[in-house]
């Protein structure tokens, strides 16, 4: 699963389209605890990540939508480097 971002100890990742289905979402671990989170909304649908780590990773979706889509559709993923 290719590492999109690492920010405030949390690791962003996003699974490779063969084994993934929709809707486009990213994986957030921090710690123990991990997250999924739609790509539309920046909503955690599944996990026990913590709201400090939910908002901060909602934000890192907000900031990096667009990059975030294409990865899904293109499969051609890359590093982002949040602020």
């Amino acid at each position: 699963m290719p590492e999109i971002a690492r920010f405030n100890g949390i690791v962003i990742q996003m699974y490779l389209r063969r084994k993934e289905h929709n809707p486009p979402h990213l994986h957030a671990k921090c710690g123990d605890c991990v997250g999924s989170f739609n790509l539309s909304n920046g909503e955690m649908f599944e996990g026990d990540l913590g709201n400090k780590e939910q908002k901060a990773v909602k934000r890192f979706i907000e900031n990096y939508q667009t990059e975030l889509l294409e990865m899904w559709e293109t499969q051609n993923f890359r590093h982002l480097d949040p602020l």
